[in-house]
């Protein structure tokens, strides 16, 4: 069995995967004040309720992948590595770890290491060109090509800051339920901020992708969009760009670069 863990900068998405097929999955906060120890009594009592793990961390994963867009997290759970897991291989994303995923940016060490994983999963997955569309902290954008090569991306606020702004800054205003209202024209100030936020959003997202594939391909259609993240499912409905919806996506990116640094036994 495979660990596979993301951590963003909200939550943190955990899976397992049994070969090619993810078995089972878990989502909790991202807190950076946490350390390896309290995230290895974490890990514990979520697997530990795995019937096909053992009692002890560890038993039945045959290997652990991660990726992390916030430094300190990573840093703790390289020594959950180290301490509870023993002699189990586990691949940390970061610099040096091969992906097979050639980055044309100005800076290529910016680019979060999540995004990178996206474009492996969704060319393995769909092929190029494709853009990926992950509804997370940020609402990102990024483009790979034909030959699978990430050429770039776009960064826009997310939907949860987005509402929290809105909240904050709105003397009126206050922090609502991401919910689907009755109609685009809102009949209370909690609908009208719903429609602006829900509606807001898939017009952005049709808009930026409409812009980036005419960029990316000569053919527009030839490009397929993805989307991932957790507040995905919100979007799809409304968004008419959108081809496919992956919500594993940076975990299966996971189990390929894992795949692809740790040798066959």
């Amino acid at each position: 069995m495979l660990l596979t863990i993301d951590v963003g900068n909200t939550q943190t998405v955990l899976g397992m995967f049994d070969g090619e097929e993810i078995v089972e999955h878990w989502r909790i906060s991202t807190d950076p004040r946490r350390t390896a120890d309290e995230l290895a009594v974490l890990l514990q009592g979520l697997m530990g309720m795995h019937p096909l793990l053992g009692e002890e961390l560890g038993d039945g994963i045959d290997g652990i992948s991660i990726c992390s867009t916030v430094p300190a997290v990573l840093q703790e759970l390289r020594e959950v590595t180290r301490r509870y897991f023993g002699d189990i291989p586990a691949v940390l994303v970061e610099p040096g770890v091969k992906t097979g995923v050639p980055i044309l940016m100005d800076h290529p060490k910016e680019v979060g290491a999540d995004r990178i994983i996206n474009a492996l999963a969704s060319v393995e997955l769909y092929g190029g060109p494709c853009i990926v569309v992950d509804f997370g902290t940020a609402t990102t954008f990024d483009a790979v090509s034909e030959r699978g090569e990430y050429v770039g991306g776009v960064i826009a606020p997310g939907i949860e800051i987005s509402v929290d702004a809105l909240g904050m800054r709105g003397a009126q205003l206050r922090k609502i339920e991401l919910a689907r209202p009755r109609g685009v024209i809102g009949k209370n100030t909690v609908e009208a901020m719903q429609s602006g936020i829900l509606y807001g959003f898939a017009g952005q997202v049709d808009g930026v992708v409409n812009r980036m594939a005419t960029e990316l391909a000569e053919d527009p259609d030839d490009v397929t969009v993805i989307a991932t993240g957790g507040l995905a499912p919100m979007v799809l409905g409304e968004a008419s760009v959108i081809d496919e919806h992956e919500p594993w996506l940076t975990l299966i990116g996971l189990r390929l670069v894992y795949e692809r640094n740790v040798p066959r036994g």
